[in-house]
């Protein structure tokens, strides 16, 4: 009954105008069903009346626990949180809504926008800071770490291509990352620890564009350490993963050079 209480005390709050669906004293025109009231509260996020949306859905939420709509309220109080940037408080409701309704059709959803909150959570990489290389990117490893599994339990969702898209993106920060990390070594010509960053970049992250030059400069790092024989392994993977590389035949005649 208090949580009742509290979302009509929310409905009769003041906004500071009033929208379709609330009136001029700032009231929310209620529906006589919790459906129909879920939709005047998806009609306000989609007009980008944020707080009126979050009103209805906390509404449906308080005054019809049980209903069907009441569980897709949760969704879409995430959504809200999304759409004013709130993207760490919307990953954590995206990921609890996953949780608790596993059974949920709407589960593939929630895996999506919780990566893909994580990855607008991460650092930007605007021109006035410094490179996201050097930047903390813990939520981009959350939402890769995300992504990959959308990716593979909903090959088939609606929300794939953009999935793929965004895992791509946030790879490709990651791999970013460990190519920096690894000229850092290599530059102070510490090779072991240039080669295992330049390795672990070429194993995890073998779709982007640092992975082809990443298996080069482990090559040449293991040589360094006269390592032949990995290097030889470095050329051969490179050569064979990566047949249309501009590096191709480069990597063919030091390979040449080390039999």
């Amino acid at each position: 009954m208090r949580r009742i209480a509290l979302a009509l005390l929310l409905a009769a709050a003041l906004p500071a105008c009033h929208t379709k669906y609330t009136t001029l004293s700032g009231s929310l025109k209620l529906g006589s069903t919790p459906e129909e009231n879920f939709e005047r509260g998806v009609s306000e996020l989609k007009d980008r009346n944020y707080a009126e949306a979050l009103r209805f859905f906390e509404y449906v939420k308080a005054k019809y626990p049980f209903s069907a709509v009441s569980v897709l309220a949760d969704l879409r109080l995430a959504d809200v949180k999304f759409a004013q940037s709130q993207y760490l408080e919307a990953a954590d409701d995206y990921e609890r809504f996953a949780k608790d309704h596993p059974s949920s059709d709407q589960n593939d959803y929630a895996k999506y926008r919780a990566g893909l909150s994580h990855l607008k959570a991460g650092p930007g990489d605007f021109f006035m800071f410094p490179p996201v290389e050097e930047k903390d990117q813990h939520e981009t490893e959350k939402a890769v770490a995300a992504l990959r599994e959308f990716v593979k339990t909903w090959p088939d969702s609606k929300y794939i291509e953009d999935g793929r898209k965004s895992l791509a993106h946030g790879e490709e920060i990651l791999a970013k990352r460990e190519m920096y990390a690894g000229d850092y070594y290599y530059k102070r010509k510490y090779w072991a620890g240039a080669a295992g960053r330049y390795k672990g970049l070429a194993d995890e992250y073998p779709a982007t564009s640092q992975a082809e030059p990443a298996l080069v400069k482990l090559a040449k790092s293991y040589l360094q350490m006269n390592e032949k024989f990995h290097a030889r392994q470095a050329l051969q993977q490179l050569i064979t993963r990566y047949p249309e590389s501009r590096g191709r035949d480069d990597a063919e005649k030091l390979l040449e050079s080390l039999r």
